[in-house]
């Protein structure tokens, strides 16, 4: 019997033997995960990866995958994988996994898995040695996959420094329908563990996230981030980059349905009460505790954003774009004295106009106070009282880090002057561009924020829409587009846009 026989037979039995709640519910949607683990270098040799390597294809195979492994392979053996992997994939319209633990490395911008045989003395060796993520990526497009979810522990500290244009991986913006998760930030080094430790730092958690049966994928990337952070002191930070439109369960190969209506604020009252207990403690533990259990909440940037503030992340932010600025993972937004105008349009006026001043007048704790406390804002940005009342929670303007194809969700309700009940305001919101905007404050470099949702009120709904451009080197607007719309009548009854005229911040030391 062939290798190829061997593994497809092996693959066929292991699907026989998986657990009813780990089987897709529409088995005609193919998922097939190509596992490569390699630790036999002969310069730099591991300790972990192959073992990783066992234990992440014996765990996927138990939730429903097919698996196509490699350990310790060389460069034909990587591409025969690949190509196994592809025939799979064809025509099924199923999800691809590439789960990679090894040595790696950046060159020009682009990403190598290495082989075991490789022998680099110049950069030029690479791409002809070397096996590029670009490969696999490929390969799942030319298979017409729908989703696609690339795994890379793949960080370790680089023995072929030689032929690397940059420390650890390249971080890249994941194309359509893909996930990207890395064993650490762009441009750092994951940690192999030692040969007793049975698994390297990052999949060490991996296997215990994905082992439970709802686990959905960016719970599970984001509780591995939080894990891995708080056992390395912050050493090492694992990073995703998703351009997925929906959710995804492991154990099924599913869409992940939101709770709505009353199980959406039964899930929200749950999480603010819980926030209530922490939000003024001084201890980092509890932060991880909330995040560990609201991995995806609706208060969970504002969680990791004072986990910033407690404990400031080792590791440099990784940076926007070459040349980009971004402002450090918790750090603080505002200082008194700063000032900025705001041109003011509402386009259901005639487009009239107005210009609006603001300065820092005071900051309390995490409340900053504009003009006297005409507007309050807290420290992330998030709009605690403006004219159209007061928030809680504060409405979140940035979460508390950024990139192209983040998502994240906020709720909030609206307290207005003259309405006898608040409103719920529901939000969606998703980062997916970094382009040059131009205002009267000069060009920026900004990310641009899409957020959908809706306002609830006893006798009316309203659908909302936004669109917001953040400066990276404040994390602040600089332009912000607004829509609500009646549901009753489809009229809008609000739409307006603020442009920042100019800006002036006190000096960060």
């Amino acid at each position: 019997m062939t290798a190829t026989r061997r593994t497809l037979l092996q693959s066929a039995l292991a699907s026989a033997l998986v657990p009813t709640w780990a089987k897709a519910t529409n088995p005609g949607a193919a998922r097939v995960a190509l596992v490569i683990g390699n630790a036999a270098y002969a310069m730099g040799p591991l300790a972990n990866p192959t073992k990783d390597a066992a234990a992440m294809s014996g765990l996927l195979r138990s939730i429903g995958f097919q698996v196509v492994e490699a350990r310790d392979a060389g460069r034909t053996q990587m591409q025969s994988a690949i190509q196994q992997a592809r025939e799979l994939l064809t025509g099924q319209d199923g999800v691809g996994l590439l789960y990679y633990a090894g040595h790696g490395l950046q060159l020009d911008w682009r990403n190598y898995m290495l082989p075991v045989d490789v022998k680099l003395a110049a950069a030029s060796d690479v791409p002809v040695q070397g096996v590029d993520v670009q490969a696999v990526l490929d390969a799942f497009k030319a298979a017409g996959n729908r989703m696609n979810i690339l795994v890379l522990d793949a960080c370790r500290d680089n023995p072929f420094p030689q032929a690397a244009s940059g420390k650890g991986l390249a971080p890249l913006d994941a194309p359509p329908g893909t996930f990207f998760a890395y064993a650490t930030a762009p441009g750092n080094v994951a940690e192999d563990g030692s040969a007793a430790d049975g698994n390297g730092l990052y999949t060490k958690y991996l296997l215990q996230e994905l082992r439970k049966p709802q686990a959905r994928i960016e719970d599970v990337f984001k509780r591995v981030r939080l894990q891995v952070r708080q056992a390395s002191q912050g050493r090492q930070v694992p990073w995703e980059s998703t351009s997925l439109e929906d959710d995804f369960v492991f154990a099924t190969g599913q869409k992940a349905q939101a709770p709505s209506g009353l199980g959406r604020d039964s899930e929200i009252e749950a999480e603010r009460s819980d926030w209530g207990h922490i939000k003024d403690s001084s201890r980092t533990e509890d932060f991880y505790a909330f995040l560990q259990r609201y991995p995806n909440g609706r208060l969970s940037e504002v969680a990791q954003f004072r986990l910033d503030q407690l404990a400031k992340p080792v590791l440099p932010a990784v940076q926007a774009a070459p040349g980009v600025r971004m402002l450090a993972a918790g750090a603080d937004r505002f200082r008194v004295g700063d000032t900025m105008a705001l041109r003011r349009t509402n386009f259901l006026d005639g487009g009239k106009a107005t210009e609006v001043l603001g300065e820092v007048t005071s900051i309390e704790s995490q409340l900053v106070f504009i003009n006297g406390g005409q507007q309050i804002y807290d420290q992330m940005g998030g709009i605690v009282r403006n004219r159209f009342g007061t928030k809680e929670p504060a409405v979140l303007a940035a979460p508390a880090d950024l990139q192209v194809g983040k998502r994240w969700r906020s709720a909030f309700t609206n307290t207005r002057q003259g309405w006898p009940t608040p409103s719920r305001n529901y939000y969606e919101h998703r980062c997916v561009a970094l382009e040059e905007i131009d205002v009267p404050a000069g060009r920026f470099k900004a990310f641009r924020i899409e957020a959908r949702g809706e306002a609830v009120l006893p006798d009316r709904a309203a659908a909302l829409e936004g669109v917001t451009w953040i400066d990276p080197a404040t994390m602040l607007p600089v332009r912000q587009d607004t829509k609500q719309t009646t549901k009753q009548s489809g009229a809008v009854f609000e739409h307006s846009s603020d442009v920042l005229l100019w800006r002036k911040q006190v000096p960060r030391g």
